[in-house]
């Protein structure tokens, strides 16, 4: 292994080894290893142990917008910059979700194709179920389906996989498609 890709959970995790493997990459057998941390908070420590201050592996990574920050001072801590900005970040391997990745993934396969996906999983009843709760009536589809992912134990990870299978290669969310062409 000679590269670590640090990402916040399970479902990212999961996310960045379907399209690679869609797109004919193993990454194990490239010396590249994604690691869930288990939270973004946790970035540090992780930082610490497999970057230049612990076993010197090449970094990359992917973070929801709301965790920037916590990326940020990570790699700040650590020597790589300081005042880091969004493109340096990119720069060194590290991509931001707009909200997080399943924002991204619906936004770029249209609610219609999520809803799809959601069905085949058999699971269109359970996100009917929740339209019609008083709290989610009315709110726009993307939003509920994104509340759906977020919902059910597991289901994060369970859809990752064949929402980005349901990807057009054209329509990979910029982060996802950044990372893959970084590593």
């Amino acid at each position: 292994m000679h590269t670590v890709v640090l990402v916040e959970g399970m479902s990212d995790k999961s996310a960045i080894e379907a399209l690679a493997e869609r797109r004919g990459r193993d990454l194990a057998a490239e010396g590249i290893d994604v690691v869930a941390m288990g939270g973004a908070t946790n970035i540090g420590a992780y930082i610490g142990r497999f970057g230049p201050l612990g076993l010197e592996l090449r970094l990359a990574g992917l973070c929801d917008a709301g965790e920037e920050g916590a990326f940020r001072r990570g790699l700040e801590r650590v020597g790589f910059g300081s005042a880091l900005t969004r493109s340096d970040l990119e720069a060194l391997g590290f991509f931001v979700c707009v909200a997080d990745l399943e924002d991204e993934l619906i936004r770029a396969l249209g609610t219609a194709t999520v809803e799809r996906v959601v069905d085949a999983e058999g699971e269109l009843g359970s996100f009917r179920t929740l339209q019609k709760q008083p709290s989610w009536r009315g709110r726009s589809t993307h939003d509920q389906l994104r509340r759906f992912m977020g919902a059910g134990s597991g289901r994060k990870i369970r859809y990752a996989g064949p929402l980005v299978a349901a990807l057009e290669p054209d329509r990979v969310p910029r982060p996802l498609e950044g990372l893959l062409a970084h590593l």
